[in-house]
């Protein structure tokens, strides 16, 4: 099957990650121009509403906006697509990576997951779980975001476990 075309809008083409790895490009987005300013990117079109905020339209958005509710998370770029570490520095680790049609026909993510859950999950439903390439040895979860409908409670949990198993753990400040 040939792979869609990428587009302006395409996950791996826009976003904070995507336009703070250009040069002269700020983390809020935008290219930059000869004076050295630079110019903000389109606003998102999702549907406003005054009394709340706005919620995220897309099953990419939706998947950043979870990552990026969790302490100590970055975006950047890895391997071509959006990913979120966990932890600052040289510390940060992977715990959530997008695979926007990376080796297949599939919208997914990957990320690391309990002992046994790969198992249990890529047998009960393998329409939405399956072993994702490279990682899934060390018990990586693939789960899909183009099988309708989406569990989003499941991914906010999936996501959850993962950033537990890999964020940096905290040391008790030193008593007096």
């Amino acid at each position: 099957m040939a792979r869609p075309p990428r587009t302006a809008d395409s996950p791996r083409a826009a976003g904070p990650a995507r336009a703070a790895g250009r040069a002269g490009a700020s983390a809020q987005g935008g290219a930059p121009d000869p004076t050295g300013a630079v110019a903000p990117e389109a606003a998102p079109t999702a549907p406003t509403d005054p009394t709340g905020p706005v919620e995220p339209t897309g099953p990419v958005e939706r998947l950043r906006a979870i990552c990026l509710a969790l302490p100590e998370v970055s975006e950047r770029v890895s391997h071509g697509e959006p990913t979120w570490f966990a932890g600052t520095g040289t510390r940060a680790r992977v715990f959530v990576m997008l695979a926007d049609h990376h080796h297949d026909d599939r919208l997914a993510f990957w990320c690391p997951a309990a002992a046994g859950a790969q198992e249990f999950l890529t047998a009960r439903e393998p329409e939405r779980f399956f072993r994702p390439p490279y990682v899934g040895h060390r018990g990586w979860i693939g789960v899909r975001l183009d099988a309708a409908p989406v569990d989003w409670d499941r991914v906010e949990d999936l996501v959850a476990d993962a950033h537990a198993l890999v964020a940096p753990r905290r040391r008790p400040a030193p008593g007096p």
